[in-house]
């Protein structure tokens, strides 16, 4: 598909099109460059994006091209992309030709000194009257008497030559986020296998990335709906475990669900909405692997398996602000997975008794197969008065004669005795 992609001026990136995009392409370009930068401009051919801010953040101009460059390939936007001081350079510069980088004033002159004056898409009328005149080249034009051109071709046109050399400020109109994001795609042909429909939504989940960076926004889940002939339509609902804002998690976890989806019929075009987005917590990125990572890699892989085999297979572990070791996690309800954490820092067996076992005591010592060797404990638990299930309990280390760790408890309330209730690994 050949589209136009971004802008630049002052540090500003344009990108002009080499065919005509459709009209639900611009909004979801738009969108998508929101991860650069969320100063952003829709000319009536392109995109500019002031990049001025960003350039530390993303290593530095050459990197942030390359950034560029290989989203809208992966995209398959064909764009022709050119950096300038002022935006309006920065657009006729990108009009014509890929790859023109001037990143500061002092060059400015000289690059647009070789524009052929086509580059300035000047209204019919106008074109005329300048080629009438035989100029071909923005340098032919420069040489002249500012008032002579202003008289002969109008003080608009003189007015833009300024703007783009920088002699005039030249604010531009930011492109407004929408609050909610519903992006859609039309489909260039039918499509009627569920998997080729992930390259299509590359796109929109781009474009939802851009907009959740400019939102400082993370969400819990997602819809894709899937567009029939006659209206009929097909909703592909993604839940996430943990918050997400980045495209590639995304896109992994839509592979999964469209490689077991089977269509009902052949789409025609996609529509991405997303729910109600959390604020992204702040967060530091640390030289090697911590606990965040390990955490976000599990997230991943509960979602992906949600994913392949549905969200009724994969269930996850749950806190709860409660003492009790029974009632200390649940499952998350159906339809969601969930990373469970630590309460406290008291150590906790991963195996835990159905229901506590009873244990034989001989001397007020309790017994498993042979005396049981204490190693730590008591650790008093008293809870459960406002439920009914109140519990009173001394819990203790222990090691039976095989060498086994054991979690036991005595019961202070009535009956009371000895049980076991989890095992160490």
């Amino acid at each position: 598909m050949h589209c136009p992609p971004p802008a630049k001026a002052g540090n500003d990136v344009a990108s002009s099109p080499r065919a005509a995009p459709r009209d639900d392409f611009w909004p979801t370009l738009a969108c998508w460059a929101g991860r650069y930068t969320p100063r952003v401009n829709l000319a009536a051919d392109a995109l500019r994006l002031d990049i001025g801010s960003s350039l530390r953040l993303f290593g530095g101009l050459e990197s942030l091209l390359g950034q560029l460059r290989a989203e809208l390939a992966a995209m398959q936007v064909e764009a022709q992309l050119a950096v300038a001081p002022t935006p309006l350079a920065a657009l006729w510069l990108a009009r014509a030709g890929d790859g023109v980088i001037c990143s500061d004033p002092v060059g400015l002159l000289a690059a647009l000194q070789t524009l052929p004056l086509s580059a300035l898409q000047l209204p019919p009328p106008l074109a005329r009257r300048v080629e009438g005149f035989g100029l071909r080249r923005l340098d032919a034009v420069l040489a002249l008497p500012r008032a002579s051109l202003g008289r002969r071709l109008g003080k608009a046109f003189v007015l833009d030559l300024a703007k783009a050399l920088g002699e005039l400020p030249d604010p531009q109109p930011g492109f407004v986020f929408p609050e909610s994001f519903a992006q859609e795609l039309e489909l260039p042909a039918p499509v009627e296998s569920a998997p080729v429909l992930l390259f299509a939504a590359r796109r929109l989940i781009a474009a939802l990335a851009g907009w959740l960076a400019v939102r400082n926004g993370a969400l819990r889940g997602i819809e894709l709906r899937l567009g029939h002939a006659q209206g009929a339509s097909t909703r592909v609902p993604l839940a996430f475990s943990r918050p997400v804002h980045a495209a590639p998690r995304i896109e992994r976890v839509l592979k999964e669900r469209l490689d077991a989806l089977r269509l009902s019929a052949p789409v025609l075009s996609l529509r991405l909405c997303a729910a109600a987005i959390e604020s992204r917590p702040a967060g530091s990125r640390v030289l090697f692997d911590g606990p965040g990572q390990g955490q976000e890699a599990l997230a991943e892989l509960l979602d992906r398996l949600a994913a392949r085999m549905g969200a009724d297979v994969v269930r996850g572990l749950a806190c709860q602000a409660d003492h009790r070791p029974e009632q200390a996690s649940c499952a998350p309800a159906p339809g969601s997975v969930a990373v469970s954490s630590k309460i406290d820092n008291l150590p906790r067996p991963l195996w835990l008794l159905e229901s506590p076992e009873a244990l034989r005591e001989v001397g007020g010592r309790p017994r498993r197969g042979g005396e049981l060797r204490l190693l730590g404990g008591p650790e008093r638990i008293e809870s459960g008065w406002w439920d009914g299930a109140d519990a009173r309990r001394d819990y203790f280390i222990a090691i039976d004669c095989r060498g086994a760790w054991l979690w036991i408890f005595r019961d202070s309330a009535g009956p009371g005795g000895w049980f076991l209730h989890g095992l160490f690994s």
